[in-house]
């Protein structure tokens, strides 16, 4: 269980600071300020996170690293599944605290939709947006799954080298997609719009856990083919 509470509150911080920097200075591409703050706020959660609960969970908090963890043979189905629960479930309380935040404080959400992910960047096209997904995730969890490993021997460093490439992943995704290459980060945001009137991301919902799931078992995939 306690794995479980640690994927829950390494979610639910990844998606207040994330999607919260993303909704408070905006991803304007153009501007470039707010597109990179945003790209790393992501990448500097993931850092602090695996350094506070990576010894008790891994600090997966993504269900398509767990899905790669699983397919590399470093978790049981019975833990996948606790662990997505527990994800999606940090996810929609850490969106929720962003609707209360901005609600209370009657702050502008620049991104119009809790930091949500949309099709936008890809003029609404479903198919680059999968295939964006796919490849970025891809990307990331490759690194994930090489970096972690035994062999590797990077130990503590592995938490800066994943929050650095997740920030390169959003550095390129953030004007595509928003950047999802994880479902539960998606799922939080997109429902808390759809709650507050916005329908819009979660319309294309699909998009970012078809896309995610597919790129890391791909990448779980390639790596094992590549370690034997």
């Amino acid at each position: 269980m306690k794995k479980y509470i640690a994927e829950f509150i390494g979610t639910a911080v990844l998606v207040i600071m994330g999607c919260g920097t993303a909704m408070l200075v905006g991803c304007d591409a153009a501007a470039g300020c707010g597109y990179l703050l945003t790209a790393l706020a992501f990448g500097l959660v993931i850092v602090g996170m695996a350094y506070c609960v990576g010894n008790i969970s891994g600090c997966h908090i993504n269900p398509a690293v767990s899905l790669g963890v699983l397919l590399n043979g470093g978790m049981d189905v019975k833990d996948f599944v606790g662990y997505v629960v527990s994800q999606c479930l940090g996810a929609l309380a850490g969106a929720g605290i962003l609707a209360a935040i901005f609600g209370l404080g009657n702050v502008t959400d620049l991104t119009g939709g809790f930091g949500s992910n949309g099709l936008a960047g890809v003029n609404g096209s479903a198919v680059a947006g999968l295939l964006v997904e796919v490849v970025l995730t891809f990307i990331f969890v490759l690194t994930i799954l090489g970096v972690t490993s035994k062999k590797a021997g990077h130990g503590s460093f592995a938490g800066v080298v994943i929050g650095f490439t997740l920030t390169l992943v959003h550095i390129l995704g953030i004007g595509l997609t928003g950047t999802s290459v994880n479902p539960a980060r998606s799922f939080g945001p997109a429902l808390v719009a759809a709650l507050t009137g916005n329908t819009a991301p979660i319309s294309c919902l699909w998009v970012f856990i078809v896309g995610p799931l597919a790129g890391a078992a791909l990448a779980a995939v390639v790596y094992k083919a590549l370690e034997k």
